[in-house]
């Protein structure tokens, strides 16, 4: 087994209807996910088999999925919903999940907000 070893993905994005403002809960507004799994992944440097890795195309369809269906007041909450969906697939160990929400409604000048969570 390797330690160490992730799979990244980065600068997914995806419309979604999360956030505690009425506005937030009827309009979509743009969601961008980065994702760092961690799994060994000797094997499938050895085989060169798909089976032996995590599928990161299934992992980012579950993530896309999660965003443009799911309705949460938090990103907090949606980032625990991505990690879950993550640690169903075979071979992840651990997860972390960064979710940003790109035009955060507050009336300063932010680019947007974000948060990170690990999970086992």
């Amino acid at each position: 087994m390797s330690d160490g070893d992730l799979i990244h993905i980065r600068g997914l994005r995806a419309t979604g209807t999360h956030g505690v403002l009425p506005e937030e809960q009827a309009r979509p507004q743009p969601f961008q996910v980065d994702i760092d799994i961690e799994a060994d992944l000797s094997v499938a440097g050895a085989s060169d088999e798909l089976a032996d890795t995590v599928d990161y195309g299934a992992v980012a369809d579950d993530v896309a999925r999660i965003v443009t269906s799911e309705h949460h007041a938090l990103v907090e909450r949606l980032a625990e919903r991505i990690a879950a969906a993550v640690l169903t697939h075979a071979g992840a160990r651990a997860v972390t999940v960064t979710v940003t929400k790109l035009r955060p409604p507050i009336p300063l000048d932010v680019d947007a907000v974000a948060v990170t969570i690990r999970r086992p």
